[in-house]
């Protein structure tokens, strides 16, 4: 049985509770060993429009189905936004500290662009919080587990999110195409190891994660 389409059966709860703007929130990137980590944000403030038809998490879409979609969302949702950190950045804070910068980053452009983002309610996609620590001033978190699934502000986000990480590292795949980046979009793939094992590691690679690659796999001539 195929996934149930995401509903607006949450933001609708928010919004009616006085929530005056709803932000759907989810990264992509997180267990990439190169490339950022992005952050997507899309705001509503009203569930009177359905959704974008063929709406879905990104990860249950194909390609050429979320670069369909995207657009959609952005035509639905008041803003979205993405924000980012560097391979450098998820080196230096870890991996949580990073989605919190790269959420906050994402905040910011939101507010930009005219949404409230201190009065919102925000639906992180997962069990753990990590962008409250990152704020000064949080908003309203609700974490939910699979949002990205259920929800379609998360849902939406997570579209957003995917398809500018993925013209990132085509964009870097151009520069360095040894690392197959148009097709692996950075994570571990056998051949994305194998030309790390001959050519090094480069400056788009999170080079504290390489250090943890078991040496059977691959060897690497980096110092770091």
């Amino acid at each position: 049985m195929p996934p149930a389409d995401p509903t607006l059966d949450v933001e609708r709860s928010l919004l009616e509770a006085g929530a005056p703007v709803v932000i759907g929130i989810d990264e992509v990137g997180r267990g990439a060993i190169a490339g950022v980590v992005a952050v997507g944000a899309c705001a509503i403030v009203s569930v009177a429009d359905a959704a974008p038809a063929g709406l879905r998490d990104s990860k249950l879409l194909s390609a050429s189905r979320r670069a369909a979609v995207e657009p959609l969302v952005r035509s639905w949702a008041l803003a979205v936004a993405v924000g980012e950190a560097e391979p450098a950045e998820v080196d230096a804070l870890g991996i949580v500290a990073a989605l919190g910068l790269a959420g906050r980053r994402a905040l910011i452009r939101l507010f930009e662009q005219g949404v409230d983002v201190a009065a919102a309610s925000v639906i992180l996609d997962g069990s753990h919080d990590w962008l409250t620590p990152a704020l000064v001033s949080p908003p309203r978190v609700i974490t939910r587990v699979k949002a990205d699934r259920d929800c379609a502000a998360v849902a939406g986000a997570s579209v957003v999110a995917k398809q500018h990480r993925d013209a990132l590292m085509i964009a870097d795949h151009e520069r360095w195409p040894v690392y197959e980046w148009a097709g692996n979009k950075g994570y571990g793939s056998a051949g994305h190891f194998a030309a790390i094992a001959e050519h090094g590691a480069t400056e788009r690679h999170r080079r504290t994660w390489l250090r943890s690659v078991p040496p059977a796999t691959v060897t690497l001539p980096i110092s770091v």
